[in-house]
């Protein structure tokens, strides 16, 4: 058996692992199709029969190599990469659930999340009922319903910060014999691993830390393995019955543990296309390699400001669960003992006024429409990112009208404190 390497290893090497004479950097295979000798070999492809590529589409080996990595450093048993996190999302929910059933979401979920699944998923005849994380294990079990197929939520929300409780989560999705579906953009796999605490998929927005180079757009999916779609067929018959468009397969007879990477794959990647690019795999590959060093910075750098923004005069309020006062640091201690993220959100005496005008003083942090990346940005989500939100809705995701989304890089600490220190005084 190969020795399990830790996580600073796995990001450095696993993955692709060359030949004698083959590239030791991963190589881009920039094709969209793939040779074969003969006909028979290229129809068990199409059958399902044999594995392999031949049509990028689908699936890429740079992709495949860099998925690898990433389910690896999640202790999944198979993982898939999408054009972003919202395709993520997406393929993740829709591979289980289909028009006429119900899934239940975290309210505080990414503000792009939550219109995916109640606007655009619910035209497609898919019902979303959204839960307050800190709701009770009581409570959150009247949300289910007899057609419920998955559990959503955020280990960290975005940018609420709320710390997501993943064994009370799991425990009802499983009494109700639902997956719980995790999205670890923000945690990453270095600082948190939803499947040691009951989760049962996982998500990322490769986009933010993974990459973390602020480069290219990508999402990844990983399964643990976990759950036993078998044990409850009739919920799942997508992945239990035979699929008429491969020929009558069973994934779960097939291909056993890897079905449900399986079908997103065969299926909808090939229904719907949202496949990411060799060439956004190969950058991600390089952003995965220097992941566990850029969360340890990430990390300590945005104590230090959290703890500086909390003794300022002009700062109203400040939301880090790295804070001892915070109301998930104990959760936060509990499932991101090592840290959570970079991300901080606060906001001023002086109202949603007063934040406009801090992000518009700053001169190291840029105003961006993006977070988690090497450089320290900002930004004001009810202006931004959650604009198409009601006030109502906005409050019910913990996004206040005043919260500033401050992401802060791995920069030096004396830098960006100092940034913050002038903005500040010139409001």
């Amino acid at each position: 058996m190969e020795k399990q390497y830790k996580k600073e290893t796995i990001c450095v090497q696993s993955g692709w692992k060359p030949k004698n004479g083959e590239p030791r950097i991963l190589p881009i295979i920039q094709s969209t199709t793939y040779k074969y000798e003969t006909s028979e070999q290229m129809g068990k492809l199409f059958d399902l029969e044999e594995s392999g590529y031949f049509y990028t589409r689908l699936q890429n080996p740079t992709n495949d190599y860099v998925a690898q990595k990433i389910c690896e450093l999640e202790g999944g048993v198979a993982a898939m990469l999408t054009s972003s996190g919202q395709a993520a999302n997406y393929y993740a929910v829709f591979n289980i659930a289909e028009a006429g059933d119900h899934v239940v979401m975290s309210s505080t979920v990414y503000g792009g999340t939550f219109n995916l699944l109640t606007v655009t998923m619910k035209k497609m005849g898919i019902d979303c009922t959204v839960v307050d994380p800190d709701m009770s294990e009581d409570q959150l079990q009247k949300a289910f319903r007899p057609n419920t197929k998955c559990v959503l939520a955020e280990t960290i929300a975005n940018p609420a910060l709320v710390v997501l409780d993943i064994e009370k989560f799991a425990n009802v999705a499983h009494k109700n014999h639902v997956p719980l579906i995790v999205d670890n953009t923000f945690a990453t796999p270095i600082n948190c691993n939803p499947f040691l605490w009951g989760a049962d998929i996982v998500t990322h927005s490769t986009t933010k830390y993974m990459d973390g180079h602020a480069s290219c757009v990508g999402g990844a999916i990983v399964d643990s393995g976990n759950f036993d779609w078998d044990l409850y067929a009739d919920k799942f018959p997508g992945l239990t019955t035979p699929d008429d468009s491969y020929h009558g397969v069973t994934y779960t007879k097939k291909f056993g543990k890897a079905a449900y990477i399986t079908k997103a794959t065969v299926q909808l990647m090939r229904d719907l296309g949202s496949i990411q690019s060799p060439q956004n795999a190969f950058l991600l590959n390089i952003g995965l390699e220097t992941l566990p060093l850029r969360m340890e910075r990430h990390c300590s750098n945005a104590q230090a400001v959290a703890e500086y923004l909390e003794q300022h005069e002009k700062v109203a309020w400040v939301n880090y669960p790295g804070l001892s006062g915070n109301k998930y640091h104990s959760l936060a201690q509990k499932y991101m003992p090592k840290g959570t993220s970079g991300v901080i959100s606060f906001g001023l005496k002086g109202g949603r006024a007063a934040a406009s005008e801090l992000m518009d003083k700053l001169k190291l942090a840029a105003i961006v429409t993006h977070v988690a990346d090497a450089r320290t940005c900002v930004l004001h989500p009810a202006s931004h990112t959650h604009r198409q939100m009601t006030d109502e809705q906005l409050v019910e995701a913990g996004v206040a009208p005043d919260l500033i989304r401050f992401s802060v890089g791995i920069e030096n600490i004396e830098d960006i404190i100092a940034d913050l220190e002038q903005a500040l005084a010139a409001i």
